[in-house]
């Protein structure tokens, strides 16, 4: 059980700003085994960025509301996931060799590519969360929610590690911390905290289960495209992978209340 307590500090360490016991163990063996929590910290981001808005919409418009929880998404994760997203913008936007590539993505600069695909990203991110906060008013959907999107979002981008070669420049590489390797713990962990949230909303529509599809066929391109040109992935390449099944998870949940 004590193992178990320091793997799982060991993933809100490093994927949180989230201040962590001083006791805990820093073995580096923890980061592989520390996967199987990468979903589990989405419910905690998710329930931080839910209880945030649902504070808020008691005082203020629901647009504001919505503002404040992604923020306070943002301060909880350090922007981990968003720095990740721009860094694959600049890499892939800029770059038209694998060596090019994973040298744009190790700098710490944002060029223009990032920018713009992180305000873009951000934007659609706000409005496809108003328009869906807008239709809800129940406290537990509204939770659900954001919670089902942060876990599924981060299984989706953690299976990569298990089907795809982590890649590098070299050993000075400005690399986000991620595990190299993998039991089937960390498959089943990831697959259990990724999926949970989801079956609430199953258990009162079956139908909303497709939104697994929209999500999983992005995660499999993004996986295919991040092959193609530099052999597999980086941390960064996780990062946005994260950050895209999350609103491809709005837009299919908001898409699937609406017609089904």
């Amino acid at each position: 059980m004590r193992k178990e307590i320091d793997i799982f500090f060991t993933a809100m360490m490093f994927y949180t700003r989230i201040p962590c016991p001083k006791d805990i163990t820093h073995d580096p063996d923890y980061l592989n085994k520390a996967t199987r929590y990468f979903p589990l910290i989405g419910w905690i981001v998710g329930l931080i960025s839910g209880i945030v808005f649902i504070a808020f919409s008691q005082i203020l418009p629901v647009t504001i509301a919505v503002l404040l929880s992604m923020i306070a998404s943002v301060l909880t994760t350090g922007a981990f996931h968003e720095d990740g997203f721009a860094d694959v913008c600049d890499g892939f936007g800029g770059g038209w060799t694998k060596e090019k590539i994973l040298k744009i993505m190790k700098d710490s600069a944002i060029g223009a590519y990032g920018a713009i695909g992180i305000i873009l990203l951000l934007v659609l991110k706000y409005i496809l969360l108003v328009e869906i906060l807008s239709i809800q008013s129940n406290i537990i959907p509204i939770i659900l929610t954001f919670i089902a999107a942060h876990a599924l979002s981060r299984w989706a981008a953690a299976t990569i590690i298990f089907t795809h070669e982590y890649v590098r420049e070299d050993e000075l590489s400005k690399s986000k911390p991620i595990a190299k390797a993998y039991s089937w713990k960390e498959i089943f962990g990831t697959a259990f905290f990724g999926i949970v949230p989801l079956l609430y909303f199953v258990y009162y529509n079956y139908k909303i289960a497709l939104v697994l599809l929209p999500v999983f066929m992005f995660r499999w391109y993004l996986a295919r495209y991040f092959k193609k040109w530099i052999g597999g992935y980086t941390g960064d390449c996780l990062g946005a992978t994260q950050q895209i099944c999350e609103v491809v998870f709005y837009i299919s949940l908001l898409a699937l209340w609406k017609f089904i």
